[in-house]
Formats: C-alpha cells, sequence, structure tokens
C-alpha cells in the first residue's frame, strides 16, 4: 500500500509539472503575439505598458481589469494619443445598455411654465358712487354676485336734494310757459333756468329715463330709482334699504367679466424669454378639458421681492363666464429661441463636473472620446451645443454604468483637457524582474503618498489634494478629490496643509482616503521608493 501511494503522489506531481509548464509556454505565446499582432501597421513598435480602459492605472504586461476588461497595449510614439479615450467591446456595450444619438440641427422651443390667477379687468370695474345725500328706500339687487345688466334699477333712493332739483325743472318750465308772448330777454333767462335745473340731474348721474319720465310726466317723484350703468356681476354690495348716504360713498362695486386678466408669475430668470403679443395657453382645474387660449398684453416692470418673480398680464375672453376672478391656472409660454435651426444633443448626454460639461462621442469600434464642450440654451430635453460637437456626431445618451463610473473616467477626462500624463513603465528584458515587482505593487491594497490640501467639501467628506508622485499606482503628480473613508478627520485639517496620507481601492478605479497624518507630511515617502 505504501509503494501505491508513493506511484501516486510521484504521479500527481508529474500532471502538475506538465501543467505549468503548458500554462508558462502558453502565457509567453499569448504575450509575443500580442506584442507583435497587435502593433499598428505592421511595425515593430515597442509596447510601453498596458492602461486600464476604464482608469487611470497601468500594468508592465497584460491582465485584466475587476471588470474584466483586458488592459490595452500602448505602443511607443502613442502614449499622448490614446489616454482619453474609453475602450469597450462590443459585449460590455450590449450589457450596459448603451444608446446613442446623433448632434443634429433644430429650432429650440423652450416651454415656460408659471402658476396665474384670474383677475378681472380693471378696466371694466364700475362703482356706483351718488353725489347727494340720501336714503336707501328699497333694494332690487340686494345680493353679492348677481348678475346685472346695464339700465337695470338697483335701488330707489330719498333725498330732499333731488326733490328740490325736479321741483326746480317743473317750476322753470311752467314759468317759461307762462312767458310764452313775453320779451325775449325774459323767455330765454327761463329757458336758462329749466336747463340748469336738469343739467344739475345729469350731473347727479339721475339716468336718462328718469330725466324723460319727469319731462313726461311734469311730477316730481319723492323716490328716484338709481340704475347700472354696465354689464356685470356685484362684487361688492354695502347697501342696505334704509342706510343713509353720503357723497362719495360706494353703494355697489360691479365687474364686467366678459374678458379677465390672467396675472401670471414670472420667475426672474425667465424674463427674458416673455415678451408682448406672445401666445399662451392656458389651463384651470376647475375645467380640465378645456384649454383656454390668449396673449401676453403687458409685462409688469416690477419685480416682487420675496418670490423674484413679475407678473405677465395675458387678456382672455370670457364670453361664457366660465373663468371667475381668484381662480388658479397654470400658463404656459412657448418661446422660440431663435427663428434659425441650432445645433443640438439631448440634455442627458452631458457629464457636468461643476466646472466643465462633457460628452462621451461614438468614434464607433466600441471607442468613445471624452471631449469638453460649450452649451447654450436648454429647451425641452434638448441643449444648444455652441463647440465641442459637430453636426451628425454621435454621443451617448444613455449609459447608467457610464454615469455611475463617472468617477473612474476622472483620469482620462483630466488628461484630455490637461494634457497627457502616461506613467513610464519599461519592459524590457534587462528590467522584467524589477517590472514584475512594480506590478505587484500596482495591486497593493494601501499606497502612501504626501500632498498639500486644496479644498475641502466636510459637508460630502470631500478633500481636494494636489499630490505628489505615487510610484506604486504609477501616478504623477496631480491634484485630485478623494473621498475620506471617515469625515470627522476633516474637521482637524485646513486649506494649504500638508499631510501624508493613505489611499485604497475601493472599486474599479476609485480610491478613498483611508487615513491622514499632518505631522508627517515632511519624512513620509511612498513606502514603496527605493525598493
Amino acid at each position: 500500500m505504501k509503494i501505491l501511494a508513493k506511484s501516486i503522489a510521484l504521479s500527481m506531481m508529474l500532471i502538475a509539472a506538465i501543467a505549468v509548464g503548458f500554462w508558462w509556454g502558453q502565457t509567453q505565446s499569448w504575450t509575443e503575439t500580442t506584442v507583435t499582432s497587435h502593433q499598428p501597421d505592421g511595425g515593430k513598435k515597442k509596447i510601453l505598458y498596458y492602461r486600464n480602459p476604464m482608469g487611470s492605472d497601468a500594468s508592465p504586461i497584460p491582465k485584466k481589469d475587476p471588470m474584466g476588461m483586458d488592459y490595452l497595449p500602448v505602443y511607443e510614439g502613442e502614449e499622448s494619443t490614446n489616454e482619453s479615450l474609453i475602450k469597450i467591446s462590443t459585449e460590455k456595450i450590449q450589457k450596459l445598455g448603451v444608446r446613442t444619438e446623433t448632434a443634429s440641427m433644430r429650432q429650440l422651443v423652450r416651454t415656460i411654465r408659471a402658476v396665474a390667477t384670474i383677475q378681472a379687468d380693471e378696466r371694466k370695474l364700475y362703482t356706483l358712487v351718488t353725489k347727494f345725500e340720501g336714503w336707501i328706500h328699497r333694494l332690487y339687487v340686494n345680493t353679492t354676485g348677481q348678475a346685472v345688466k346695464k339700465g337695470e334699477i338697483l335701488m330707489d333712493v330719498y333725498s330732499p336734494d333731488l326733490v328740490t332739483a325736479q321741483q326746480e325743472y317743473l317750476i322753470a318750465g311752467k314759468g317759461l310757459q307762462a312767458v310764452v308772448e313775453s320779451e325775449t330777454d325774459v323767455k330765454a333767462a327761463m329757458k336758462r333756468l329749466a336747463s340748469s335745473a336738469l343739467h344739475r340731474l345729469r350731473n347727479w348721474d339721475i339716468s336718462e329715463i328718469e330725466l324723460q319720465r319727469l319731462q313726461r310726466e311734469g311730477v316730481a317723484k319723492e323716490h328716484v330709482a338709481l340704475r347700472s350703468l354696465t354689464n356685470g356681476v356685484v362684487l361688492e354690495k354695502p347697501s342696505i334699504e334704509g342706510k343713509r348716504f353720503v357723497p362719495g360713498e360706494v353703494l355697489y362695486k360691479i365687474a364686467d367679466l366678459s374678458r379677465v386678466w390672467v396675472l401670471a408669475d414670472v420667475f426672474e430668470q425667465d424674463l427674458g424669454m416673455i415678451h408682448p403679443r406672445q401666445k399662451v395657453t392656458i389651463r384651470v382645474d376647475a375645467y380640465p378639458e378645456k384649454i383656454f387660449t390668449g396673449e401676453v398684453a403687458f409685462i409688469y416692470p416690477q419685480v416682487t421681492p420675496e418670490t423674484r418673480t413679475a407678473i405677465a398680464r395675458i387678456v382672455l375672453d370670457n364670453p361664457d363666464g366660465l373663468l371667475k376672478p381668484d381662480m388658479y391656472a397654470r400658463v404656459e409660454f412657448a418661446s422660440f429661441h431663435t427663428d434659425n435651426k441650432v445645433l443640438t444633443i439631448p440634455d442627458s448626454s452631458v457629464l457636468d463636473t461643476g466646472t466643465r460639461r462633457i460628452v462621451l462621442v461614438d468614434l464607433g469600434e466600441g471607442r468613445y472620446e471624452p471631449r469638453t464642450v460649450k452649451l447654450g440654451m436648454h429647451a425641452d430635453g434638448f441643449v444648444e451645443v455652441l463647440g465641442g460637437v459637430q453636426v451628425d456626431e454621435a454621443v451617448v445618451i444613455k449609459a447608467n454604468f457610464l454615469i455611475d463610473a463617472e468617477s473612474n473616467l476622472k483620469a482620462a477626462i483630466g488628461n484630455f483637457g490637461h494634457g497627457a500624463h502616461s506613467p513610464k513603465i519599461g519592459i524590457d528584458e534587462d528590467n522584467r524582474e524589477n517590472s514584475e515587482i512594480s506590478s505587484k505593487r500596482s495591486d497593493s491594497t494601501t499606497h502612501r503618498g504626501k500632498g498639500t490640501i486644496e479644498a475641502i467639501d466636510v459637508a460630502n467628506g470631500v478633500i481636494t489634494l494636489t499630490h505628489e508622485p505615487i510610484a506604486s499606482l504609477n501616478w504623477p503628480s496631480m491634484t485630485m478629490d478623494f473621498r475620506m473613508t471617515d469625515p470627522t478627520l476633516l474637521r482637524s485639517l485646513a486649506l494649504g496643509q500638508k499631510l501624508a496620507f493613505e489611499i485604497t481601492e475601493e472599486s474599479a478605479g476609485e480610491y478613498v482616503i483611508t487615513h491622514v497624518d499632518p505631522s508627517r507630511a515632511n519624512s513620509v515617502v511612498d513606502r514603496h521608493r527605493g525598493h
């Protein structure tokens, strides 16, 4: 049995040795094939290193990133041209759900929305005010909100002044008849007296109907009817029967609602898109199936300080009386940026870093180029492009993974905007051993460096550092944002302070600070230097 066990053990060792030798041969063959068969134009350019297509790290030997993507070879002379490109395999594109849309010319129509209230047209408001003293004898319109027509009797009033004026007119009329055969001067004087009495009644707003009755019947009425001067509804009715009134006192307030005002509160930043005679659509909750149309008549010259809004007045016909004062409404202004078409891309294609606006341009074959763009007006899901993208170029509009992994793209985007900083890693045969050691270091869990604090964001637990080169990651000196695993450490730091720090890779390409030590800023060097 012992001899059999030894034989089995020797056999297993022999199989393992054969497998290791086969694996090493395949690796060497694959490496040689990669170095030669993927060289541009079939030349003999030397591969400098392999870079992560979704991050900033590099490797002297072929490898895969945590997402399973192959590191891309960087040839001699290409280190400054490929750094900004992002390459994803076709299979990954399908899995990530990447969708693109071409930049196209279109007319931007921006819809500005505002809340509004319905108000009576101020030019169609009327009040019943007397110019004489008296008492209300009888009310015919005795409720607020009651509809009235022009010439309709509102009330009967008693006034000694009215009775006196009527009697003076009648006396003047009888005197005129008595002096028919008198001299011309006497008849003219009586005519002036009668005309003066009638003119006084007109000045007191006694209706022509009452004056004609007085002339026709020749009898002074004790109670005189006051009539409405317009069609409308009663907004206010302070009058009650038996009430005494004085000159200038308001007895009724009546509004003609055949045309109303819609007063829309437009935010300050939208005022530049509103102008007189602009067409608008209006909706009210009371009639959800109806859409009212009108136009801007006037924009008020002042802004309300509390709400930072200005009022835009819209005149709206209201023949059926559906719109009532103080109703709420929703107003939409259709604003054209220009009569000409402009170059646009979807809003969802823009990645806003806070200082720059970037889009990913699809170059085909799974290659995406980050570009800084200059944007203009936003309108209904699209944005005007003033520079950075040409017509018919395809931009990424949906790629949840790419958006979520924006932090992993910072290095590539930063190289694009500020110049490429390619890590220099030689892989010739003479330093193969050192390269393998460097590769092992880049996989280290913890990396150390030192730098100067440029900005502190306590609310989000982020610190901005200008750090020295970090050899273990093959990083050059640069300014970067780091998230703190313990945000409370930020409270003891200050702008411009130098410190030593430790970082670890939390997710693919994203590094976080786990420890800071200001006291060792001048003495701590990356633990991997000098090896």
